[in-house]
C-alpha cells in the first residue's frame, strides 16, 4: 500500500451486521483506497460485542493487500483472548492496532482483566514486544468520565511510557482544543504523533447523539446553523463539507501530522473533503 502522500490519511469503519453492509463496505474501501491511506482501522464493540465481526472485516481488508488496523478493548478481555487474538493477527502479517480502553456494555460491572489502555498497552509489549505499532486514544477536549483535565493528561501520558508509538484524537471542531492539547503533551514530555480525528457531518441529530456520549462539543455557531436546517439535507451536507474542510486546512497548516477520518462506513463526503484538501 503506497504510503507517498505527504498526509497520513487513515479511514475508521465499524463491521457490518449483514452480508449487504459487508458488501456495501467492500466498495467502500475500495473508493478510500484510491486516496492511499496509510491504514483502515475497524472499531470493536462494547464489551468485546462485534468481536467476530471485527476479526472477519479486518482480514478481509488484510487479504485485500491494505494495512489495516484491528482496535481491542480492555473490556470482557482477558490476558488469554488478548494474546489468543493478537497471535492470530500476527500470524496473519497485522501489525498495526488500536488499543482502547473501551465501553462498558449496559448491566456489566467490571472491566475485565484490563482496568485501563495503559494496562492494556504494557500487556501488547510485554507479550509481543515491537511487533505491533500501536495507537491509542487521546481527547483534545478531556475524556467525559476523567475527573479533571490533569488527571486526562496523565492518563495519556501513562498509555505512552507503556510503549504507545502514537495517538488519534476523538473528533473535534474547535482546534484550538487539539493545538493546546498537543502544547500540553509536549510540556509533559510526550512527543508522538498525535492524529486529529476527523467527523464529517453528515445527519445533525446523529451527529449531536454521538457528541452528547463521548463528549465532544459542536461549537453553539454550528449547532445553531445546523439546527436551523430542519430536515435540508442537502443544506446540511453543503454545510458540513465547508466546516470540516476548513478545519482540516488548518490542523495541517499548523502542523498535524495526518487525518483520521470517522468514515461511518461512508466513502462519498470523506472523499470529497480529501480531494477539496488536495490529498
Amino acid at each position: 500500500m503506497s504510503t507517498a502522500n505527504k498526509t497520513g490519511l487513515s479511514f475508521e469503519f465499524f463491521p457490518p451486521q449483514t452480508a449487504e453492509g459487508v458488501e456495501k463496505l467492500r466498495a467502500v474501501r475500495g473508493k478510500l483506497a484510491q486516496l492511499s491511506p496509510e491504514f483502515f482501522s475497524v472499531t470493536f464493540g462494547a464489551g468485546g460485542s462485534t468481536r467476530d465481526r471485527t476479526r472477519e472485516i479486518v482480514l478481509q481488508i488484510n487479504e485485500e493487500g491494505l494495512e489495516v488496523a484491528p482496535h481491542i478493548s480492555c473490556i470482557a478481555s482477558t490476558h488469554d483472548n488478548v494474546r489468543s487474538m493478537l497471535n492470530d493477527y500476527r500470524d496473519h502479517g497485522i501489525h498495526r492496532l488500536v488499543a482502547l480502553r473501551g465501553d462498558l456494555p449496559s448491566g456489566m460491572a467490571q472491566a475485565g482483566a484490563f482496568r485501563y489502555a495503559s494496562e492494556l498497552v504494557a500487556f501488547v509489549r510485554q507479550e509481543f514486544a515491537d511487533a505491533f505499532h500501536i495507537e491509542v486514544a487521546a481527547y483534545p477536549e478531556y475524556h467525559p468520565q476523567s475527573r479533571s483535565a490533569q488527571d486526562d493528561l496523565k492518563n495519556f501520558k501513562r498509555k505512552v511510557e507503556a510503549g504507545a508509538d502514537s495517538a488519534i484524537t476523538q473528533y473535534f471542531f474547535n482546534p484550538d482544543a487539539y493545538y493546546h492539547f498537543r502544547e500540553e503533551c509536549e510540556a509533559m514530555g510526550v512527543d508522538i504523533p498525535i492524529v486529529p480525528g476527523i467527523m464529517p457531518i453528515g445527519r445533525f441529530h446523529q451527529l449531536a447523539r454521538f457528541s452528547d456520549a463521548c463528549g465532544a462539543e459542536i461549537p453553539r455557531w454550528i449547532r445553531r446553523k445546523l439546527e436551523g436546517y430542519g430536515d435540508d439535507t442537502e443544506s446540511i451536507k453543503a454545510f458540513g463539507l465547508d466546516v470540516v474542510t476548513r478545519l482540516c486546512e488548518r490542523l495541517l497548516r499548523h502542523g498535524a501530522p495526518g487525518l483520521h477520518f470517522y468514515t461511518m462506513n461512508q466513502a462519498e463526503t470523506v472523499s470529497t473533503i480529501c480531494k477539496r484538501l488536495q490529498l
